[in-house]
């Protein structure tokens, strides 16, 4: 798979990730990729932000592991109806490590997919 190209201050963000997150941030960016080859990634709010067709997807790192935020709820791909324990009450997608374990990739491109479609 080719690499997203990001700029110095993606990479600092991507650099800066905690060991325990930093594979759960490399699964969920790399997805992002498989679901919208197109996207580009510019740092946006102080977070990496995926964009394609008008649309984005911010992933963050927080205190448990890491957030995705930007999805809106018709377009999710069904994703917070399985997982609704993930979702916050402010819209955001909180995944811990060992949360994220048990979810499939392909789950997780539905919920790119349906965030970048446009």
């Amino acid at each position: 798979m080719t690499e997203i190209p990001v700029d110095d201050d993606v990479r600092g963000y991507i650099d800066a990730i905690p060991a325990g997150y930093r594979p759960l941030f490399d699964r969920l960016h790399g997805l992002i990729h498989r679901a919208r080859p197109d996207v580009t990634v510019v740092m946006s709010y102080k977070m990496p932000t995926y964009k394609a067709g008008g649309r984005r997807v911010l992933l963050a790192v927080w205190k448990h592991g890491i957030s995705v935020y930007g999805w809106r709820k018709d377009d999710d791909g069904g994703f917070v109806e399985r997982h609704p324990r993930l979702k916050t009450s402010t819209g955001t997608i909180q995944l811990r490590p060992d949360d994220a374990a048990a979810i499939s990739d392909e789950e997780f491109l539905d919920l790119f997919r349906g965030a970048l479609a446009g």
